[in-house]
């Protein structure tokens, strides 16, 4: 068993995930910004059915862009809230579940599944879907899923951070360092 001493060295080395989360959403957000702002560069990246109509600015995807940009800030405050001492707000199985769902979708769903989908289709082993197209499966493979991949695994360990940290204040989520 580690003694107290330990236990807090331990945590607090895990809490740069919760920071890392956070410029991770918060360079991930800039992305949909940029977009949603009227830039195209790297628009291309994407499959030829969120491209078409972001080209041309489509006011339904741009709202989309604007509001999934605004999702992944929330998501950077969501990973600041399991290594800050301000998380101690929200009770501690709200932001647990949020933290870990947040890995699952991120880390299972839209990156390791969507990394073997995508790599199964670039090797020419199961269709690649017309909407999705070729090039924007090369895309998805070697940068898309490999940064969900990535975000989901800072979330899962920013959310570990919090779960493992000694229950206080309430039970809630902080960082003992703090």
């Amino acid at each position: 068993m580690m003694t107290t001493a330990t236990t807090v060295r331990h945590l607090r080395s895990l809490a740069w995930a919760g920071y890392a989360a956070f410029v991770w959403a918060v360079l991930f957000a800039a992305l949909s910004f940029y977009w949603a702002a009227g830039a195209a560069a790297g628009v291309d990246m994407n499959a030829p059915a969120i491209t078409r109509p972001v080209l041309a600015r489509d006011p339904g995807w741009i709202a989309i862009l604007w509001a999934t940009g605004g999702l992944k800030v929330i998501a950077g405050l969501l990973a600041l809230a399991l290594v800050r001492q301000w998380g101690r707000v929200l009770p501690r199985r709200l932001l647990l579940a949020a933290g870990w769902s947040a890995f699952a979708i991120m880390a299972l769903y839209e990156g390791a599944a969507s990394l073997v989908q995508h790599a199964l289709m670039v090797a020419g082993a199961i269709a690649t879907p017309a909407g999705l197209g070729e090039t924007s499966a090369r895309w998805h493979l070697f940068l898309w899923d490999p940064w969900w991949l990535l975000g989901g695994v800072l979330f899962g360990l920013a959310a570990w951070h919090c779960q493992r940290r000694p229950q206080a204040g309430g039970g809630r989520c902080h960082d003992a360092d703090r």
